[in-house]
């Protein structure tokens, strides 16, 4: 058992590597398929749906809301009911550290037929779950407000299941406020039970499921009906370093009673199994059990259980799909060893198999003929040393394994989490059981299994903000099955079948869609539920043989015309996930590995295109199955080439003719509807002074100014759009150029003239000012003087005998008439005054002291 273990934690590190699944064949987005919405403002968690076919109703139930809804069209509301929980309770909810806005609110859990007028409903009340009787005709509470304890869970958060059988809710829930005391619960006025709290019993389960299989009518042996749950509970017969989580099935019997003196009010009848859901090779175990559904059908001889089931440690998004026959579940319960636990060293205790001998009657067993033959009439009869027995060993060492011994469906990158079966004949009588999945990223899997393969048909995203499926009821209606699945945010109804999406008989003959079929006189493909009779021509071929397929096919060509060395974008969209892209050109397959196209997912691309690519494009689907290649038309492009004839202007035609000409040569193409291609109507080629686009023979030569350019023909591969940017190039240049250029000198004048600039500047102002030019030496004899009256000390004393102070560097050039440090004279300051005229300042300065700056006016 402990290698066993060691098996299960090695496959969910290398088990990754080797695991595979199928593509899904078609890829619908939400917004390629009809789709019915239901959702409501301020309303959250549409996870408990109920339908009643017989009725056309879908009963939701939601947070703080019940509704019920049209089946036949969701989006119509036919009635709704509001059950809030009271202030006082969300107050006493917070206080025992819950969030008041969320987990503090009603969440309706429990939605089951009592009979034809009543549900039995049930809401986790703030922590504090009660339940009542809803009649669907006025819709309107009982107000019986019954504990809930046992029904319905305390946390929203946490685990549950539920079935009515018979007017009696059986449930797998928690039983307390802490979510610490799972149960397995039958609410019944005479004789509710439960099952024991004991690790044995259950160890912290994760209820996902529960239904109720009857027993055969046509059986000797008198058997009872029997109820199964569904959950994930941690190892008590594995020994791990961490917790190893163990996928389980348990059953109980609806006529148990339980014991007289031991086991009182307690399950008589409680068994559980291990379910197996592995790889062929052992080296990957899918130990989390997501959800179930039982596949009970006339067609069926026993009913099949299908299991959605995820490794432990899902880092890889690893998800599978294992089937089990109901015979093979009780026969390990019937039959099979059960285990026992053993102490070691006092302290440790281990899980081993039970090789005694077992009590008569069977530990577990219903009460069946055989039992009522030895006088045993119901379980209140059974001995002590049979209740014992099963109070100590409600674990079977024998495993339930799955049809064929692996998994129906393995898948990577993906996480489901709901599932239902749907039973259906083709029209080749074979019966195939059609899997629904829902993932947590909002879509839903359509899968068959056939032979030894499987198929998954299409995939569909149910819900455009990718939140997971959290509930799937699929409708069993005749002529009107949809699928419903609900949310946090809503409910979608869809469709089981998008048959009318196949366009061409070979692929609605390759989608393997048991429900579809091509309708030959109407060229269609149909959905067989929906149609009154079937016809013998009808084509449909679930191994996807599609060589009954008519060859003629009707064939949409789009006309397409493009200029020279522009690019051309031919489309070509294509569905399927499992088939190849070709694309041929002139009958011939086209190498798009040249750099002259490039391949994109739904388009092809032709760069620079010149005479040559005229022609035919053709874009194929080609599918392979069972070593049978399929091919198909898409898309049919039909490609032409509008030659470039420009304006030409006579060889003797001069350039002053030709000034002022505003004659332009236009290029018209005829663009056909859905062409994505670079296509223009209209195209202009300006003709400037001095420069004639023509075509002429030879060179042209004019004597009259032999700077003129010679201009050769304009090739034909040349584009418009080319010749409109070499005739525009040097006039952008030119301007931006000048542009710059006036710019720097307007900001070089203005910094010169506010002085802001050193002294080469200065001289360049005087210059633009004046256009007069004056002698270094005018600078250099004045800033000379300057230095020598101000900076040699003691060559000058003021009145007082003090050395002057050095004058202030200013950094600026100063005149020599105001260099000295002086104060002049008026006659001095007119003869200074005239003398500037013929200097290349126009300010007048005044030196008051030698430590100050100059004062200019």
């Amino acid at each position: 058992m402990a290698l066993t273990g060691l098996y299960a934690a090695l496959g969910l590190l290398f088990g990754a590597a080797t695991a595979f699944g199928p593509v899904p064949r078609i890829t619908w987005e939400h917004r390629e398929v009809q789709l019915i919405h239901f959702q409501e403002p301020e309303v959250f968690n549409y996870s408990t749906l109920l339908l009643s076919d017989d009725k056309d109703v879908l009963y939701v139930g939601a947070r703080e809301v019940i509704f019920a809804l049209n089946s036949v069209n969701i989006a119509e509301k036919l009635n709704e009911l509001y059950w809030k929980v009271t202030e006082e309770k969300k107050t006493k909810c917070a206080d025992k550290g819950k969030s008041k806005q969320t987990e503090c609110l009603n969440y309706v859990r429990v939605l089951q037929p009592l009979n034809d007028t009543v549900l039995y409903v049930c809401g986790t009340n703030a922590f504090q779950p009660i339940c009542d009787h809803l009649n669907v005709m006025s819709f309107e509470l009982g107000g019986k407000n019954e504990d809930g304890k046992g029904r319905c869970p305390f946390d929203p958060a946490q685990s549950y299941t539920s079935v009515m059988v018979d007017g009696e809710l059986y449930s797998g829930t928690s039983y307390n406020f802490l979510g610490s005391e799972p149960i397995i619960f039958r609410n019944s006025h005479q004789s509710p039970l439960r099952t024991e709290y004991a690790i044995p019993w259950l160890n912290e389960p994760s209820f996902v499921f529960a239904d109720v299989v009857r027993a055969d009518q046509n059986s000797t042996e008198g058997d009872d009906d029997k109820v199964y749950f569904f959950f994930t509970e941690m190892s008590v017969e594995y020994e791990f370093l961490g917790k190893l989580m163990i996928p389980r099935i348990s059953r109980v019997c609806k006529r148990d009673q339980g014991g007289l003196r031991t086991l009182q009010k307690k399950w008589t009848s409680f068994l559980k199994a291990r379910l197996i859901c592995t790889t062929p090779d052992k080296n990957l175990i899918f130990n989390i059990i997501n959800d179930v559904f039982i596949l009970k059908s006339p067609s069926l001889q026993e009913p099949v259980i299908y299991g959605v089931f995820t490794p432990q440690l899902n880092n890889v998004g690893l998800s599978a799909v294992c089937a089990y026959s109901l015979s093979t579940v009780e026969e390990v319960f019937s039959k099979g060893k059960y285990m026992q636990s053993a102490t070691v060293e006092q302290s440790h205790t281990k899980w081993v198999r039970y090789n005694g001998e077992i009590p008569n009657p069977r530990p577990g067993a219903c009460i069946n003929k055989e039992a009522k033959a030895a006088n045993y009439m119901s379980s209140l009869n059974l001995p002590d040393r049979t209740l014992q027995f099963v109070k100590d060993h409600p674990l079977m060492d024998d495993s339930v394994t799955p049809i064929g011994d692996r998994p129906r469906l393995m898948k990577r990158d993906v996480r489901y989490t709901q599932i239902v079966v749907d039973r259906v004949s083709a029209l080749n009588g074979s019966v195939y059981d059609v899997m629904f999945i829902g993932t947590d990223k909002g879509a839903l899997h359509k899968a068959i299994s056939y032979e030894n393969g499987v198929h998954i048909i299409e995939e569909i995203q149910l819900f455009p903000n990718f939140e997971p499926v959290q509930t799937l009821l699929l409708s069993s209606k005749e002529g009107k099955r949809d699928l419903y699945a609900g949310s946090n945010s809503g409910v979608v109804q869809s469709p089981i079948a998008f048959c009318d999406k196949y366009s061409t008989c070979i692929d609605c003959v390759l989608a393997r869609d048991p429900y579809c079929a091509w309708k030959s006189r109407e060229a269609s493909c149909v959905n067989i539920l929906k149609e009154g009779e079937i016809e013998r021509d009808w084509i449909q071929n679930i191994a996807g043989d599609a060589s009954s397929c008519p060859d003629k096919v009707r064939e949409h060509s789009l006309q397409h015309t493009f200029k020279h060395g522009s690019t051309a974008e031919l489309k070509c969209s294509q569905k399927s996930n499992l088939a190849q892209v070709v694309w041929k050109f002139k009958d011939d397959v086209l190498k798009v590995e040249r750099p002259k196209y490039r391949l994109l997912e739904k388009a092809l691309l032709i760069f620079n295109l010149s005479e040559g690519d005229s022609g035919i494009y053709q874009c194929l689907s080609e599918e392979k199955v069972k070593n049978k290649n399929f091919s198909q038309v898409v898309a049919k492009h039909v490609l032409k080439l509008k030659k470039i004839q420009p304006s030409t202007v006579g060889p003797t035609q001069t350039a002053a003719q030709t000034e002022g000409n505003t004659d332009v040569a236009k290029m018209s193409t005829v663009p056909t509807e859905g062409s994505t291609a670079q296509t223009s109507t209209t195209q202009i080629i300006p003709i400037t002074t001095g420069k004639i686009i023509t075509k002429p023979i030879g060179p042209i030569l004019t004597s009259a100014d032999s700077s003129l350019e010679i201009f050769n023909s304009v090739p034909d591969d040349v584009p418009q759009k080319t010749l409109f940017l070499k005739s525009n190039d040097n006039f952008l240049l030119m301007f931006l150029f000048l542009f710059f250029f006036i710019l720097f000198l307007s900001l070089l004048s203005y910094n010169c003239y506010k002085g802001y600039l050193p002294a080469q500047c200065l001289k360049f102002r005087s210059a633009m000012l004046f256009g007069k030019k004056k002698s270094k030496s005018d600078f250099s004899d004045c800033e000379q003087s300057v230095k020598e009256n101000l900076v040699e000390q003691g060559s000058i004393q003021n009145q007082n005998g003090e050395q002057p102070k050095p004058a202030h560097d200013t950094g600026y050039e100063t005149e020599p008439d105001c260099g000295n440090g002086q104060i002049q004279h008026d006659k001095d300051s007119l003869q200074a005054h005239k003398e500037v005229k013929d200097k290349p300042f126009d300010v007048k300065c005044e030196l008051k002291y030698a430590d100050s700056d100059a004062e200019c006016d």
